[in-house]
């Protein structure tokens, strides 16, 4: 893989880089308060998914229960760090950044099975795996993540990406990196950059407005920005759900020349025509004092270099549980939790954590830090006969990277309001070399304290 030259333009201070550190030990939750008494019980628990949030809750519970049968099922070998997907596309970290062993991250005490959950039955309390092998438990907790449904993009398939200007940084390590290399040429030469969100909830909803910026620096450095459109298709009439935070982007893109397009939902690309189709929803709109209605529509879109981004469900086993909300995120499967305490209202013996759960924020590595320890708190409490404290309040984080070197740390909650964790420090809408070194530098050790049960 070829690297960045770029990041060596201009180099952060030591002041910068050692507020940036002490961010990190502050984030990471280095020092903090001693960890609440055992608990003794003989409870059966099962964890459906070893990422981030399933890790993180089985050392949390490891560590503060004797005598419980802790089980967590996944059949992944390798466990992604995803936060740095966008740093491997962007060129700045090669694919094995992101890429670490399942198992090295799991307590010793933690019963490992090594396949996927094929069947989960709240009614019955069961969970089968792939392999036929049935799991009792007295507690559930659903971390499955969610699905990228690529074959929701018509002609497109994966094994396009890194060729004829086509990227997907979702995919995966070794797919961000080649989406990096077809980026790198498309960025020598200039031309149309295509950008775009699905209309579904999705993961890091600010990953596909950094890569656009990402791209848009690139062409300058390189000198090739006069001559390329950068657009950006938005599913709806914003860039961003916040709306502080949408103006300050709408400003961003207007100020670097970025043109948006509203109400543009991916449906397909032709790679050898190198052009995508986008479905226009029907609206409507009061002109002269009647209403007129515009039927829904289409329109395509030529392009030189495109980051292909699918919908996103919850995945097959978990739609088929029954535990999906049933009037909510219609089709798209996420369980009905309460979106406070992350437990769900209709079989009370069952948590989630992470992006699996049917709440209106909360779809990011940094909410799966704070959704942690308000499960811990419920459940321990649960077997104790108690009820458990912890809110969860939407706590969302966006490291939205604006150019190479400079981003802004956005913190919000689910009334979208700003929270910034360094009120005073770091001003959240400003592009600053700080909040660069927060995504580049200080993520990963908090993230990695975070799967220790540490954060």
């Amino acid at each position: 893989m070829s690297e960045s030259p770029y990041l060596r333009a201009a180099l952060p201070s030591r002041r910068d880089f050692l507020a940036a550190a002490a961010g990190g030990v502050a984030l990471a939750g280095l020092g903090a308060p001693v960890r609440a008494q055992a608990v003794r019980t003989a409870a059966k628990i099962v964890i459906v998914g070893a990422g981030a949030g399933g890790t993180g809750i089985a050392n949390r519970l490891a560590e503060r229960l004797e005598g419980a049968t802790i089980t967590i099922v996944d059949g992944r070998k390798d466990h992604w760090y995803q936060p740095g997907f966008t740093l491997i596309a962007a060129g700045l970290k090669p694919a094995g950044y992101s890429v670490s062993s399942t198992g090295g991250w799991l307590p010793r005490s933690v019963n490992w099975v090594e396949e996927y959950a094929a069947n989960i039955d709240p009614v019955a309390q069961t969970v089968t795996t792939a392999g036929g092998t049935k799991l009792d438990y007295d507690y559930l907790i659903v971390a499955a993540g969610l699905t990228l449904n690529w074959g929701g993009v018509q002609g497109f398939d994966l094994a396009q990406v890194g060729k004829d200007g086509i990227g997907a940084v979702y995919a995966g390590p070794d797919y961000a990196e080649a989406t990096w290399r077809a980026m790198d040429a498309f960025t020598d030469t200039g031309g149309t950059a295509l950008f775009s969100r699905p209309a579904t909830e999705m993961k890091c909803a600010g990953a596909p407005l950094k890569y656009a910026f990402i791209t848009d620096d690139y062409l300058r450095r390189k000198g090739t920005r006069d001559k390329s459109q950068v657009i950006y298709a938005a599913h709806n009439k914003a860039l961003f759900s916040v709306p502080i935070v949408n103006e300050k982007l709408k400003l961003l893109f207007r100020d670097r020349g970025v043109d948006v397009r509203y109400d543009h939902v991916l449906k397909g690309i032709d790679p050898t025509a190198r052009t995508a189709t986008f479905t226009i929803p029907a609206s409507q709109a009061i002109k002269d004092g009647a209403i007129t209605d515009t039927p829904a529509t289409e329109q395509t879109i030529a392009y030189d270099f495109i980051n292909v981004i699918p919908p996103m469900t919850a995945p097959k086993v978990v739609q088929e549980s029954g535990l999906s909300w049933a009037d909510k995120w219609v089709g798209q499967g996420w369980i009905e939790v309460d979106q406070s305490t992350l437990r769900h209202l209709r079989y009370p013996n069952v948590f989630g954590i992470g992006d699996i759960n049917g709440v209106p924020k909360g779809k990011t590595a940094a909410s799966v830090k704070w959704h942690i320890p308000v499960v811990e708190d419920h459940l321990v409490a649960a077997l104790q006969g108690k009820e458990g404290t912890e809110v969860f309040n939407g706590y969302t984080s966006c490291p939205m990277i604006t150019r190479i070197g400079r981003a802004m740390l956005i913190e919000f909650d689910y009334q979208d309001n700003l929270v910034p964790s360094f009120p005073g420090v770091i001003a959240p809408l400003e592009e600053l070399w700080i909040s660069w070194l927060m995504k580049e530098t200080a993520l990963k050790p908090t993230y990695n304290a975070m799967l220790r049960g540490k954060a």
